[in-house]
């Protein structure tokens, strides 16, 4: 594969106080990479490094091949940015805003109208084109900040909660976009949105006070939880001590939860041993009992109970 993005060993102090604590990584072209981490771990000084933005006090970072600190210009024309809290000129227009950024991306001609027309579209700004940034919902100055990122089509994208303000259609919308774009770039998403990672990231790295404590593939971050391969089921509620102790008593169970009783069917959840497959085990036990499940789920794991054991 296509190595876009390489961090070595990078480090950032300030003063006494260390964000960023030996990071290495790299992100190949068509990965999308889940970059997470609670408030302070050091996630936004780790993208700003990445970006040119701060340098680090120590280590390297390379962007398609060029030096972060040794070679900016080359870097900056390869990287698209959206930092947090999307900043903008507040009384420039979104048009304007777009337009002044192709200007610097050195975007001219035909190409400049094409890449202006494509973003506007994509990030659906027709509306408020001519309208001050300043006077915008969140949700669309978000979008106006996604925009100026890709005008330019950069191989490597850094993201910085992209999807910050917006609502649920819109969330789908620029997740959708994601996807799209992520098989020529390299995508690098910062975000508190769990669901975000599993719905467009590839790959996840989970960071706590400045150093990598996880990076994995979500499917297999969600396999460490305890919940993995957990069977959910509602019966009658008059019968759901008897199947809770029959589960109970299962091999493979190594514990049974209950749940909240909904239009007189009773909710429990067996959780198995080790990760292990129980789903057959307890159909075939609650059928031995003569009682039927009106709903029998199994559950993959739980990305945020994951994400607090390894940065709690």
């Amino acid at each position: 594969m296509d190595r876009l993005l390489q961090l070595d060993d990078v480090t950032k102090r300030f003063g006494p106080v260390t964000a960023v604590d030996g990071i290495s990584f790299a992100v190949e072209r068509g990965e999308v990479l889940g970059f997470l981490g609670p408030n302070g771990a050091g996630k936004t000084t780790t993208m700003r490094i990445v970006t040119g933005y701060l340098p680090a006090s120590s280590g390297s970072v390379t962007v398609c091949g060029f030096d972060v600190l040794r070679q900016p210009i080359e870097v900056k024309r390869r990287v698209g940015y959206l930092p947090e809290g999307a900043p903008a000129y507040g009384d420039m227009s979104p048009a304007g805003l777009l337009g002044f950024v192709a200007d610097l991306r050195g975007l001219k001609g035909p190409e400049r109208k094409r890449r202006l027309e494509k973003v506007v579209e994509q990030l659906q700004l027709e509306a408020v084109l001519q309208r001050p940034i300043e006077t915008l919902s969140k949700g669309f100055k978000r979008r106006v900040g996604l925009a100026q990122a890709i005008l330019a089509d950069p191989e490597v994208l850094i993201l910085d909660e992209p999807t910050d303000g917006l609502d649920p259609n819109q969330k789908h919308e620029v997740r959708q976009l994601l996807d799209e774009m992520a098989g020529e770039k390299a995508i690098v998403i910062s975000t508190h949105i769990l669901e975000e990672v599993e719905a467009v990231c590839s790959r996840a790295i989970i960071v706590s006070q400045g150093r990598i404590v996880a990076d994995d593939e979500p499917a297999a971050l969600m396999a460490r939880s305890r919940y993995h391969n957990a069977v959910e089921l509602r019966v009658e509620q008059g019968k759901a001590e008897t199947v809770g102790a029959c589960l109970a008593r299962l091999p493979g169970v190594a514990s049974v939860e209950p749940g909240d009783a909904v239009n007189g069917q009773a909710a429990l959840r067996a959780l198995p041993r080790e990760g292990g497959d129980i789903l057959a085990e307890v159909r075939d036990a609650v059928a031995r009992e003569g009682i039927q499940i009106s709903e029998l789920n199994v559950e993959r794991g739980r990305l945020d109970e994951v994400f607090r054991q390894l940065t709690t």
